[in-house]
């Protein structure tokens, strides 16, 4: 991967656009009919079933997959030019037994500013310290990255994204094997994050999560089926467009709810997720 200064944004432009995204694996359609915006400071769930694209749809934001069609604007020009994309990947790619220390991982972040061959200095070390400190690792700075918890790991990561100063966060699956303490603990940054204008993009399984912790969601199922607020996006409607017979609806007072049936709810990695 090339490491590539800040490009500039257009003022006028959204922070991120999709406009009819098509993404092709080999000679296969793995992603078609996408377009949404994202604008500073919105956070946005991505939700589907298992191989609905989500993961996919991150990759070409990141720069990392080519469009076979359609277009991807980030600040009004296009992507793998730019540092201020952070993608967070899903826990189980990483190699954790990879000899690094905490703070060794959040300076990673920093090479996406300087460059691939310069080498980081005192400046860059006290931004990663001021980054560990926002997100509660400082003390963590010299400890491996093979004995931090799975929430402490997506602290990291985030701590690593604000040290490459990211404007569009990309998360796929941070939730995944956390409990309700370590998912909160991730939410207060999020929050901070939001105050400050990033844009965050954020894979997950769990749609009372998404319904009741984002402004709005993007519904997959390697097509788009909605883009809106919550209670529009996650309509049975859509929720049966998307997911089909693994979904189940339930009678209540408050009207018919739906179950999802879906696997890796434990942090397993899916395929094209």
């Amino acid at each position: 991967m090339l490491f590539r200064r800040h490009m500039p944004h257009d003022p006028a432009a959204a922070r991120l656009e999709v406009a009819d995204l098509e993404v092709r694996l080999e000679s296969t359609p793995v992603l078609e009919e996408v377009r949404f915006r994202v604008e500073a400071g919105e956070r946005l769930a991505v939700v589907g079933p298992n191989g609905a694209g989500k993961s996919t749809l991150f990759r070409a934001i990141a720069g990392i997959l080519p469009p076979a069609r359609g277009r991807i604007s980030v600040g009004g020009s296009q992507p793998g030019l730019h540092v201020c994309i952070a993608y967070l990947a899903q826990r189980s790619d990483v190699n954790w037994q990879f000899p690094l220390t905490v703070e060794d991982a959040v300076l990673m972040g920093r090479i996406r500013r300087i460059g691939l061959f310069h080498a980081t200095g005192r400046h860059d070390r006290a931004i990663a310290a001021r980054c560990l400190e926002t997100v509660g690792l400082a003390p963590l700075a010299r400890r491996r990255i093979s004995d931090l918890s799975g929430g402490q790991q997506q602290r990291m990561f985030i701590a690593r994204a604000l040290a490459q100063e990211a404007e569009i966060m990309l998360m796929d699956e941070p939730f995944n094997g956390l409990d309700a303490p370590a998912q909160e603990a991730i939410f207060a940054i999020l929050d901070r994050l939001r105050s400050q204008g990033v844009a965050i993009l954020v894979a997950l399984h769990d749609l009372n999560l998404a319904a009741a912790r984002f402004d709005r969601v993007l519904l997959l199922n390697r097509r788009q089926i909605a883009c809106d607020a919550p209670a529009d996006a996650l309509s049975t409607r859509h929720l049966e467009a998307a997911y089909g017979d693994r979904l189940r609806l339930i009678a209540s007072p408050a009207g018919p709810r739906a179950l999802v049936d879906t696997c890796c709810q434990g942090g397993g990695s899916c395929p094209n997720s």
